[in-house]
């Protein structure tokens, strides 16, 4: 079965707007995984939403909440949140481009591969692929997905483009306190050579396919076993939803053109910048 879109939209370069669909690039069923059983019955665990002091509740009874303060919230209605009006919920705009080793390797989170939704979409998209490699920069935008709206790179990826969701600088944990209990004296100079010669011993280019996860295989080997035996099966068919396919593509040369002459294609200013020509207006 094909796989489904999480995500259709536009991928937009100042003027220049491309239907794309967004598919995860990692699979879930690569690794096993365990439903909990009730064993004396053989049968599956279920979770209830239960309320205390009432019991299980209705699922349309429940509401979102957010805790200001101990056990006091602001409830939301399923509408109210729907209403919340972000652009990037249709449009991932490309607004800034970093050179490919300026993001450190903590940001990055997740990755997806990122295509265009139609024939009609390929040309635009492989402007975009190309210009990105040839310039050797990452395409930095926001998206909103499941949710949340997620800080994303672009960036080539063979034939197509990789969309990467970064961690935003909050969500991160400073380092400092980890690592202050090491001391900062150096590496005794014979312990550093031979550990050095080790890894050089050891470097060969990268091949993932060189690394199997041995405890999976186990737990897999194991599960075999046990099938042997009198074991129950339960399969679980997923509901296959319509996929539809994304609007035609604007001129590309008109559209790239216009965004040169609008100054569309300037340098992103930077918060000191702004800040220096407002004081500059005001004191005219």
């Amino acid at each position: 079965m094909a796989p489904r879109a999480m995500w259709k939209g536009q991928l937009r370069l100042s003027l220049v707007s491309i239907p794309v669909e967004l598919f995860s690039a990692t699979r879930s069923g690569a690794s096993i995984s365990f439903r909990q059983i009730h064993k004396p019955s053989g049968k599956p665990i279920h979770y209830q939403k239960v309320v205390e002091g009432i019991g299980p509740v209705d699922v349309d009874d429940i509401v979102k909440g957010y805790e200001y303060d101990d056990d006091r919230y602001v409830l939301l209605e399923p509408e109210e949140v729907d209403a919340v009006k972000l652009e990037t919920k249709k449009t991932l705009e490309l607004v800034q481009f970093v050179d490919t080793s300026d993001i450190p390797p903590l940001y990055f989170d997740k990755p997806y591969y990122l295509v265009p939704a139609d024939e009609l979409a390929e040309d635009a998209y492989r402007v975009v692929r190309d210009a990105l490699r040839t310039s050797n920069k990452i395409g930095l935008g926001q998206l909103a997905l499941r949710g949340r709206e997620y800080l994303v790179a672009v960036k080539p990826c063979g034939d197509g483009l990789l969309l990467e969701t970064l961690r935003y600088a909050d969500e991160l944990r400073k380092a400092d306190p980890m690592f202050s209990e090491i001391s900062g004296k150096k590496a005794d100079k014979e312990l550093l050579d031979v550990a050095t010669a080790l890894i050089e011993r050891k470097t060969a280019p990268f091949n993932a396919e060189a690394f199997k996860d041995n405890y999976a295989a186990a737990l897999k080997e194991l599960v075999k076993r046990k099938m042997k035996g009198k074991s129950g099966r339960v399969e679980i068919e997923e509901e296959e939803r319509p996929q539809k396919r994304g609007d035609n593509v604007v001129d590309l040369m008109a559209a790239l053109k216009k965004s040169l002459e609008s100054g569309e294609g300037k340098k992103p200013q930077t918060k000191a910048q702004s800040s220096s020509r407002r004081g500059r207006r005001k004191s005219a």
